[in-house]
């Protein structure tokens, strides 16, 4: 039997709805081949076939706006990194034991896209793993176990990361070596976000210390996508990083999410805050759904490691998967994808602000680049979560052609994270339909 999910917004729960033959047959046989760790999105689920830019095909051909998936980051099936993994897997395909050139583009393009000291690259095949090499890291580099993370953090399912990645929910434990801090949420707590998010930095430092436990890293998603998307003022992260320093530990700036130039204004989400990470963590978007990821750092912070310990992977730094992240980055600055981000991210912002007007269940609106979030409320006046709303809202929203999932502690914050190639005629149907959804 298909377990049943209550913690997310969106997932499917058997005998909730009427499926064909087909699809009841498929769950069938996924629930016996794959056992009771996986799960389905939507209340209705999907089943794609095929991909093509914005949208996602289903076997009777009618297409979804996808506004959710930011593993292809640049649109699915995209050309030029078709061509480049085509390319390069018909011709070879080795690990990092062994000279190649593709690995070494990737790196020095990656690397000219950062200011200050950071000056290595480092592969792994998930944002999982590259958190997990980030945590090994810091460890020798401090002399610490201490990691400290916000409230609703994710950043990956390796042991090590799920034990800082409260999101997971209740049955994954944190470790006793994490402490949480609330996420910067100027909307709820008013302004002077900075002095607080420092301030929690400290307590939680004090707390360590208290309990014997040497702090060795924060570690924040730049843009608190978890948590419910949270682009404050930049310059606000700068009082939190100095703190983490000053107790010795490192800084790490997870860009699995923002990354890869979302936000617009920038490549990397830290960049907004003028701040120089001591590793910068990569993902999801890097390879435009070919399995790439990978970490920056400086020599310094990774100097000790690479002396006491011998990094290798088997996966990551297959040259087909940095043809591919090469290639991302070649279209990124070839086709103007930021500026695309920055301005389409701008309407878009507008377009769902505006719908604040018309429903009274349309709570706080926010965003940086092709990176939004909308509260979903009872009321505009009391600004309390609506979690049943925000499923209805994602459901309804999917019967009509468009995906989107949800976030934040409450589950009522819809997170709004198209490909970055999204154009204003995806906005306008984006919105449109998103109206019709409240209205229900």
């Amino acid at each position: 039997m298909t377990f049943v999910d209550v913690s997310s917004v969106n997932a499917f729960i058997p005998g909730q709805v009427e499926l064909d033959a087909h699809e009841a047959r498929m769950i069938e046989q996924r629930d016996r081949l794959l056992g009771p760790a996986y799960r389905l999105m939507y209340q209705k689920p999907l089943h794609f076939v095929r991909g093509e830019g914005v949208w996602l095909y289903d076997p009777d051909g009618r297409r979804y706006l996808d506004t959710y998936n930011n593993v292809v980051s640049l649109g699915h099936c995209h050309p030029d990194v078709v061509e480049a993994i085509t390319r390069q897997v018909a011709t070879l395909c080795t690990n990092t034991r062994y000279l190649h050139e593709t690995i070494l583009e990737l790196a020095d393009s990656l690397l000219s896209t950062v200011e200050g000291d950071l000056s290595h690259m480092m592969l792994t095949g998930s944002g999982s793993e590259a958190n997990d090499l980030a945590y090994r890291i810091a460890q020798v580099r401090t002399g610490g176990t201490g990691v400290i993370i916000t409230e609703t953090a994710y950043h990956g399912i390796t042991d090590a990361v799920s034990k800082f990645s409260p999101t997971l929910g209740e049955g994954v434990p944190l470790g006793m070596h994490v402490r949480t801090v609330p996420a910067p949420a100027a909307y709820r707590t008013g302004p002077n976000v900075g002095e607080r998010f420092a301030r929690d930095v400290e307590s939680a430092i004090a707390d360590m210390k208290r309990h014997g436990i040497r702090p060795a890293m924060l570690i924040v998603d730049s843009l608190f996508t978890s948590d419910g998307i949270l682009p404050e003022e930049p310059g606000f992260l700068k009082g939190a990083v100095e703190a983490i320093r000053k107790a010795g530990g490192i800084f790490v700036a997870d860009e699995v999410q923002p990354g890869f130039g979302r936000t617009g204004s920038h490549m990397w989400g830290f960049q907004r805050h003028g701040i120089d990470p001591d590793i910068v963590t990569l993902g999801k978007p890097m390879g435009n759904g070919q399995p790439i990821a990978g970490l920056l750092t400086r020599h310094d912070v990774v100097e000790e490691f690479g002396r006491s310990s011998r990094y290798f992977n088997t996966f990551a730094g297959n040259a087909v998967s940095c043809a591919a992240a090469a290639a991302v980055l070649k279209v990124i600055k070839r086709d103007h994808i930021m500026d695309n981000a920055r301005n389409v991210g701008a309407y878009l912002l507008s377009q769902v602000e505006a719908l604040r007007e018309r429903h009274a269940c349309l709570g706080h609106v926010r965003g940086a680049g092709l990176f939004v979030a909308a509260d979903i409320v009872t009321d505009q006046e009391s600004q309390a979560s609506d979690r049943a709303r925000t499923t209805q809202v994602v459901n309804a929203m999917r019967e009509n052609g468009v995906l989107i999932s949800a976030c934040g502690a409450d589950h009522n914050i819809l997170k709004i994270r198209p490909p970055l190639i999204f154009s204003r005629e995806n906005v306008d149907l984006f919105v449109d339909v998103l109206d019709k959804a409240l209205e229900l």
